[in-house]
């Protein structure tokens, strides 16, 4: 039994996935995530079943439209195998319900918000809200301990980022600002403290190799969700670990 839940875990996942990629797509352009039905973007012939198994369909199609032999964008799988496995590893190290479904939510916000990213570097407010609603909604329904904390996090997300945002003068765009506080809500103000401070770090160490290797160019814009993505996963699966292993380094 414990094994169809593990297959279960990652299948809904890259299904997910899949489907995340829809949004993170559509959304930011103003279309919608329904209609037209999935088609190719360069020829525009519809995808059939064939064409929309998560990662499978990459690999069987060696990463190429069926009709129009055009190359199909490699963040598809990736974004679907990512979600998969972050699923499982959610169940995997999950010791309640809440816990699990705590990690499937934070990690589809993510998901999403990373394809929205590296494709328009925007942040949509429309899938914020949604997530700011579905997150309240969990929250009262799985309570933290104390009751307080999600608000704390909230608030803590959204005004440590307003003071960098203000601060850097715009270095910190709205949308990070905004997401912060929506993850806040469902994490809790320790974790999104953590989690500001590893993306923050992660962004540093990778943007400064990056200039040094050539990858980034002085001034460029890079976007910053991707660094999120490792810095709040990170404090949601090692929060309490990396914590308790900074206090016994100090004190």
């Amino acid at each position: 039994m414990y094994s169809y839940i593990v297959l279960y875990s990652f299948l809904l996942g890259i299904t997910l996935g899949s489907f995340y990629n829809v949004i993170g797509l559509r959304v930011p352009a103003g279309q919608s995530i329904i209609m037209p039905p999935s088609h190719c973007p360069s020829c525009g012939r519809r995808l059939t079943i064939l064409d929309l198994i998560p990662v499978f369909s990459y690999i069987f199609l060696g990463g190429k439209c069926r009709t129009c032999h055009s190359k199909i964008s490699l963040l598809y799988p990736i974004i679907e195998a990512g979600t998969g496995f972050l699923f499982l590893f959610s169940f995997l190290r999950a010791t309640s319900i809440e816990e699990m479904l705590c990690g499937w939510l934070l990690v589809s916000l993510l998901m999403i918000m990373l394809v929205s990213d590296l494709e328009y570097m925007l942040i949509p407010d429309k899938i914020l809200m949604f997530f700011l609603i579905l997150f309240t909604i969990f929250r009262i329904i799985y309570h933290t301990n104390p009751w307080w904390d999600a608000l704390a996090g909230m608030a803590t997300g959204f005004a440590l980022l307003a003071l960098i945002a203000l601060i850097s003068h715009g270095g910190m765009g709205g949308g990070d600002v905004k997401l912060f506080a929506v993850m806040g809500l469902l994490v809790g103000m320790k974790l999104v403290i953590l989690g500001f401070f590893l993306s923050a770090f992660f962004g540093a160490i990778i943007g400064i190799g990056g200039l040094i290797l050539g990858f980034i160019k002085h001034r460029q814009p890079v976007p910053f969700v991707p660094f999120i993505v490792l810095g709040m996963l990170t404090s949601f699966f090692f929060g309490d670990r990396l914590i308790a292993f900074y206090l016994n380094l100090t004190f």
